[in-house]
């Protein structure tokens, strides 16, 4: 097996605090603790030797391997295929109410033959910058210090005795039918309630509590539509990116996986940007999950009484709502692929992106709208956003994809400068709030107008990327999904006839065109962007391009990986790049689906199924 696996041999587990990413071959390379943006505790995926890694493997030269996810759970079930036996192994994360009390549970099964599994326990807290000490507490309990600065704690449990190897675990065993190993990693807070003597025991029921809190929560959907298995394993992911803690959501899982292998594009996306943030709640409004809606409007509105002033609205968050997500390198980390550098943290948080603002008005309208009615005390911290918008979206800004070059006239952000305002006028008016409403409209207005005359070329015969610039952006096939323009209107369709001879390569959509004029600041290449290609179905469909729409999608289904996860992009050779699993593209293929879906059985626009009027 290579140093380092393609990201679409991996699945994901977590327990809404965190994640960790388990290969098909039974490795568990990644897993920050005890929080989605904390250090990480297996970092495997960014340094094959000092990343540290969780193994549980059979002791054969050869053997084969399939994984899949328990239907309707975040349970993941590899299964092992030797000469002498098959065998399984399940992983989960109990969800616990506290952060700390992080849980990780395997257990391994013969169910065919025998077969001879070992297992590597390699923790590196802190990125692999701390050492650890290991001290036995039993004969199969160990606990694992940090000696760091945190002096964070682990205890590791097997079922079967473990030996300690220059501060690592190991162990060897042969398992015949219907034997089993059970494996248990804890973080500080369980470890004050103790396990059971019978580890088996303590499975059984952290299973059984497992799959009914996915079945109960997959149960509350109300999506009943086309494609429902993708749908729903999308909205898992989504949940399983979101903190029960907080209520914030963050945009993926990873940090610093390149969007070009030996590229230099590899950004932290463990924090919650508002703009991702709120489009997954979009998503959940859509399938009827009003509790994470609620949970989000609620930390929005932690941030917005944390705020002096409306240009102090930060474009993303640790998972908590601190505002400090300082970017650093690791340079003892060589990267996936030898991809460097690593970063930590992210500069892009001091960029002023005018975008954000509309995304987070839209999903305070549609909450209020399908939710939940916001408080007055609420509305004017809210109002005091809308003014900010009217009186600054003439300012040029770093953009949704976060240039780190000069700031532009972005259309996409005029776009959604005119939804910020679109969305308060219709907020005050729904609700009777007092407003500015004569200014918000005729700024709203005027936004119009500069996007529909001055951000159009004539030469392109399309909406370009920024006033007067003649390359084109993906980004603005979110026109007609937020109602800025009819999908039907002949700019648009001329527009949207532009992006597929410039940016599209087969079914696949680049967010712009790096060969064709377009700057952001950074050299290297990248894949094509898949929330992109799922926003290119959705304008079909609503275009009435019906057959063209869901070929569109069923061709971008096939992209996911064998357990229909998605990266940020996807590379020439049809592999996953960038953080993995992300939320964006999760989100769009939703959104996709749903529109599809509409289409597919004739349903006419009422309640919340119509989330953007």
């Amino acid at each position: 097996m290579q140093h380092y696996l393609p990201l679409e041999k991996y699945g994901l587990i977590g327990n809404l605090h965190t994640v960790a990413l388990v290969s098909k071959y039974g490795s568990l390379d990644y897993l920050p603790f005890p929080r989605f943006d904390a250090p990480t505790l297996f970092a495997r995926l960014l340094d094959h030797k000092k990343g540290g890694f969780w193994a549980i493997q059979p002791d054969a030269k050869e053997f084969r391997s399939r994984q899949q996810y328990i239907p309707d759970t975040a349970i993941l079930q590899t299964r092992f295929f030797t000469q002498n036996g098959m065998a399984e192994l399940l992983d989960f994360m109990p969800i616990k109410d506290q952060e700390n009390s992080g849980v990780i549970v395997r257990m391994v099964k013969v169910v065919k033959g025998e077969m001879t599994f070992r297992m590597d326990f390699k923790p590196e807290f802190d990125y692999a910058r701390a050492p650890h000490v290991v001290n036995r507490q039993g004969n199969q309990t160990f606990l694992i210090q940090s000696e760091g600065k945190d002096k964070t704690q682990i205890r590791f449990s097997a079922s079967k005795p473990c030996t300690v190897v220059k501060g690592d675990l190991k162990g060897t065993w042969t398992l015949a039918k219907n034997e089993t190993i059970c494996f248990v990693l804890e973080g500080p807070t369980a470890q004050e309630k103790g396990l059971p003597q019978d580890l088996m025991t303590y499975f059984d029921d952290t299973l059984k509590q497992t799959f009914r809190f996915w079945h109960n929560w997959v149960a509350k959907s109300t999506y009943q539509g086309y494609w429902q298995e993708m749908v729903m394993r999308s909205a898992i992911t989504l949940k399983l990116l979101t903190s029960c803690t907080y209520g914030s959501t963050v945009a993926a899982a990873t940090f610093s996986l390149p969007e070009a292998i030996g590229g230099v594009r590899n950004w932290d996306y463990r924090f919650t940007w508002i703009r991702d943030a709120a489009f997954t709640i979009y998503a959940f409004l859509r399938l009827g999950y009003m509790d994470e809606a609620r949970k989000f409007c609620l930390w929005v509105m932690d941030r917005c009484k944390d705020m002096p002033q409306p240009s102090d609205l930060q474009l993303m968050y640790a998972v908590d709502g601190s505002t400090d997500v300082h970017e650093s390198t690791l340079d003892h980390l060589e990267g996936y692929f030898q991809s460097g550098p690593v970063r930590i943290g992210n500069k892009a948080s001091q960029q002023f992106q005018l975008d954000i603002y509309g995304e987070l008005i839209d999903t305070i309208y549609l909450y209020n709208k399908y939710g939940g009615p916001i408080t007055y005390s609420f509305w004017k911290a809210l109002c005091s956003l809308v003014d900010f918008v009217a009186d600054n979206w003439r300012r040029p800004d770093h953009g949704i994809w976060e240039v780190r070059s000069e700031k532009q006239d972005f259309t996409y952000s005029k776009i959604m400068a005119w939804v910020a305002l679109d969305r308060g006028i219709r907020i005050a008016q729904s609700r009777s709030f007092p407003a500015p409403l004569e200014k918000w409209i005729k700024e709203r207005d005027t936004v119009y107008e500069e996007v529909y005359e001055k951000h159009w070329s004539e030469e392109k015969q399309a909406f370009v990327q920024y006033r007067g610039a003649t390359t084109l952006d993906a980004a603005v096939l979110l026109m007609p999904l937020v109602r800025m323009i009819s999908p039907v209107d002949p700019k648009w369709l001329s527009t949207l006839k532009a992006i597929e001879e410039e940016l599209m390569a087969g079914s696949l959509v680049y967010r712009y065109n790096l060969t064709d004029g377009a700057q952001d600041g950074l050299s290297g290449d990248e894949g094509t962007f898949s929330m992109c290609s799922f926003w290119y179905a959705e304008n079909l469909s609503k275009a009435g391009q019906h057959h063209k729409a869901r070929l569109q999608f069923e061709t971008m289904l096939g992209y996911a990986n064998h357990l229909g996860l998605y990266s940020e992009q996807i590379g020439k050779q049809g592999e996953q790049l960038g953080n993995f699993p992300q939320a964006f593209t999760h989100l769009a293929l939703i959104s996709a689906a749903y529109q599809l879906n509409r289409q597919l059985n004739g349903e006419k626009k009422n309640g919340y199924r119509d989330l953007f009027i």
